[in-house]
């Protein structure tokens, strides 16, 4: 059979422009470059705990159907109420994967002329869910919280002068960006989205298990969780294993389980990943911030990344982070794909960023830092990185 020829070509463009992805086995290097910021994913012990849950539940395979159907058990139920009491919210509610979250959401949420402001860099699930919507939406700078308020005040001066009805307005951003490893001024977007009358919603994918007492995110830490609308968490991060909750009001809960279709139309979350993920959570809470805690050796390696950055002196341009994520920015595709190549080739795993993924001349090596990450692995990556790139 042919293989159609507007998708043949479209395959030639990307290997022209020298971007053209494939899947790789996982290999020995040195792990620069995986989202298992606190090694949970690489833990016989929690796979132990999570097996042994099972066993107790008397539980087989798979969770036959949806959960509006026959896939609903009472794990489901029991996780979701730990993740609400951990992440300090009154309802949770389990998705497949942060996609299924964000599609869900987003795509359910937005009503026919409703708004939402979105942050430029904002993730390709949430840009997807936005554009199911029927809403109008309108990006605004990347961390420009000027830029979003004078959007924000130039559509509401438009509604007053034509008399239009009032509607929903909603602004989403990510409290760290995947790409960047930057965060938000979260504070400075509440205090707009409360003088606009805005629904703040925030992605907490990279920042859940990496910032707050025990992991809750970037929320919780600064105090406010209960000024947003609604919140997601993804457990293919620092959790170490798969799925994604919603946390909001009781009330959401109950709208997406009658609205969102990627959590109507889908076998319910695997029972294994539901144990996997309440004996993370559990991990959490028993480890928090003492001395054996990954969350503070992650910290700790954070922070001596980027007192290493200040203190060397060759000229890498990297993305200002405090986040587990470190970007270091070297435009086009072909050369920063060599560069990653020679640090592979020394033993480190790093992974190029290539366009279309970011914007034209912005490709960049990125960098992620574990709690098992040692200090003589980081010293010897930004040599390199000296070396190649400098």
């Amino acid at each position: 059979m042919n293989f159609p020829n507007r998708l043949h070509k479209k395959l030639i463009q990307r290997t022209e422009s020298n971007s053209l992805r494939s899947l790789n086995t996982q290999n020995d290097l040195i792990d620069f470059s995986s989202n298992d910021y606190l090694g949970f994913a690489q833990s016989n012990e929690l796979h132990k705990k999570a097996i042994q849950i099972l066993n107790e539940k008397q539980h087989k395979n798979g969770t036959t159907g949806s959960r509006l159907l026959s896939g609903n058990h009472s794990l489901h139920e029991e996780v979701e109420q730990q993740l609400a009491t951990f992440f300090n919210a009154e309802s949770a509610l389990l998705f497949n994967s942060g996609y299924d979250a964000n599609i869900g959401l987003f795509s359910s949420i937005l009503q026919r002329g409703d708004l939402i402001f979105y942050d430029e860099l904002i993730h390709a699930s949430i840009r997807d869910g936005i554009q199911m919507s029927h809403a109008k939406a309108i990006k605004f700078k990347h961390n420009d919280l000027g830029d979003l308020e004078r959007k924000m005040l130039r559509q509401a001066q438009h509604d007053t002068q034509s008399h239009t009805e009032p509607i929903e307005v909603y602004v989403v951003t990510e409290s760290v960006f995947s790409m960047d490893g930057d965060s938000p001024d979260l504070k400075g977007i509440s205090e707009v989205c409360k003088k606009y009358n805005a629904h703040l919603i925030v992605d907490e994918a990279h920042a859940t298990g990496v910032f707050g007492k025990n992991g809750e995110g970037l929320l919780q830490q600064y105090d406010l969780e209960h000024n947003v609308f609604a919140r997601i968490h993804t457990f293919g991060k620092a959790i170490g294993c798969h799925g994604a909750v919603v946390l909001g009001s009781n009330e959401l809960k109950k709208y997406l389980i009658n609205f969102a279709r990627s959590f109507i139309y889908t076998t319910a979350i695997p029972l294994h990943t539901v144990a996997s993920i309440k004996v993370a959570i559990e991990e959490l809470v028993i480890l928090g911030n003492g001395e054996e805690s990954p969350l503070l050796n992650l910290r700790t390696n954070i922070n001596y990344f980027n007192q290493q950055l200040k203190d060397t002196n060759h000229k890498l341009n990297f993305v200002d982070s405090t986040s587990a994520i470190h970007c270091c920015v070297i435009s086009g595709n072909a050369k920063v794909k060599i560069i990653a190549s020679q640090v592979q080739d020394k033993g480190y795993d790093v992974k190029p960023i290539l366009s279309p993924t970011v914007p034209l001349g912005e490709e960049r090596l990125r960098i992620c830092l574990h709690s098992y990450n040692s200090i003589q692995e980081i010293d010897e990556i930004l040599i390199l990185l000296g070396t190649f790139a400098g």
